[in-house]
């Protein structure tokens, strides 16, 4: 007989439940391997979108550079998402609501305070021009052709900069001065001594100068003399003086009375070599109307004893009369020196010097005056 093994000889057939076990097993680890690499194609995806969807711009703002990586689709989005300010007076290179495109370009241009000071006002104007011509130009401002910028034109701009115009005006003003005639006096033999005659007449010059004045922000700071024309010439007037000896040569003298060989001046007793009585007296100046000269003529003020002309001191006088350079007391009027001479001063007649052209006129002539004649010497008592 044979003998029969009490255990299993062999594997039990699989059950239909332990089927479903193992492929429901098997096939859990596939869906979660699935799911993870469908999780993972997702995030890819959506990276690999964003990246493709960010644009590169580059922002300049006052003259530095920036590439800014965005997804903003306008400018202003842009600056506010970076936190960009622009000011009232910057410019920026392309409107707020301008579409932004990859690779574009966003320029903002900060303006700067300068002072500006020209045609009266000083004011600080905001600007975002490179250079002083810039500005002007900006403002309306133009340059005469006299006037004067600083600094100068193609000076850069700065903060904090100060530019001045200076407004220069220049005007011509012309003047018409008269010069004066001078008189020659020109010897005549034919004619007797003492006596004259005008040969020619004396005619005023007329002399046309031209200045210029010139004017900085309406203040006068310079007059200069740019012409000078002689419109019409001055004419000489002339006049014959006679030379010729009369017959009859008549000696002047004139002799101190006996009583009166003497003056007392402020007490002091002075000596006197004559006394002349009934002497004319008028009065004269340096200038055209007595002498014909003006100032700066040559010869002006000096007398014929070389002297200067003083007032309170020089008399001219007829020196066969009253010799040059001798001191006489004229009464009512003073001690004077005889220092000039004139052609109408003959005999007892003595001009008296002044400064004054108004008062010589109103002194007019006077007579009946009496005269001591001292001498040389000065008296010491005035």
């Amino acid at each position: 007989m044979g003998f029969v093994p009490s255990g299993d000889t062999h594997d039990p057939r699989p059950t239909g439940k332990l089927i479903a076990a193992r492929w429901k097993h098997g096939h859990l680890r596939l869906v979660l391997l699935s799911v993870i690499l469908s999780f993972a194609m997702t995030i890819l995806f959506l990276m690999l979108l964003h990246g493709a969807s960010a644009m590169s711009v580059t922002v300049v703002d006052g003259g530095k550079s920036t590439v800014i990586q965005t997804r903003n689709s306008d400018v202003q989005s842009l600056l506010e998402e970076h936190s960009i300010s622009v000011g009232p007076y910057d410019e920026l290179s392309a409107p707020l609501a301008t579409p932004l495109s990859d690779g574009s370009t966003i320029v903002i241009d900060r303006a700067v305070g300068v002072t500006l000071l020209a045609d009266g006002k000083n004011a600080v104007e905001y600007t975002t021009e490179e250079t002083v011509k810039d500005v002007l130009a900006s403002k309306n401002l133009s340059l005469g052709t006299d006037d004067r910028i600083y600094p100068s034109l193609d000076t850069p701009v700065y903060e904090g900069m100060k530019i001045r115009i200076v407004r220069v005006k220049k005007e011509r003003k012309e003047a018409q001065i008269e010069v004066p005639f001078t008189v020659v006096e020109k010897k005549d033999a034919s004619m007797e001594a003492g006596m004259q005659k005008v040969v020619q007449t004396g005619k005023q010059g007329l002399v046309v100068k031209q200045f210029e004045k010139v004017y900085e922000d309406g203040n006068l700071v310079s007059t200069r003399m740019v012409s000078k024309t002689v419109s019409e010439p001055a004419v000489q007037k002339i006049v014959a003086v006679g030379t010729k000896k009369k017959a009859a040569v008549t000696t002047l003298s004139y002799k101190a009375n006996s009583e009166a060989k003497t003056l007392k001046l402020n007490g002091e007793t002075v000596k006197v070599k004559s006394v002349l009585s009934n002497v004319v007296l008028t009065a004269y100046t340096a200038g055209p109307e007595s002498t014909g000269k003006d100032k700066g003529d040559p010869g002006y003020g000096i007398t014929a004893s070389g002297t200067t002309v003083s007032e309170g001191r020089t008399i001219s006088v007829d020196p066969d009369v009253i010799p040059l350079g001798w001191w006489v007391y004229i009464e009512g009027i003073g001690l004077r020196r005889a220092e000039d001479t004139g052609s109408a001063i003959k005999g007892k007649k003595i001009d008296v010097y002044f400064d004054s052209e108004s008062y010589a006129n109103k002194f007019g002539t006077k007579r009946g005056y009496t005269v001591y004649v001292i001498g040389p010497v000065k008296p010491s008592a005035d």
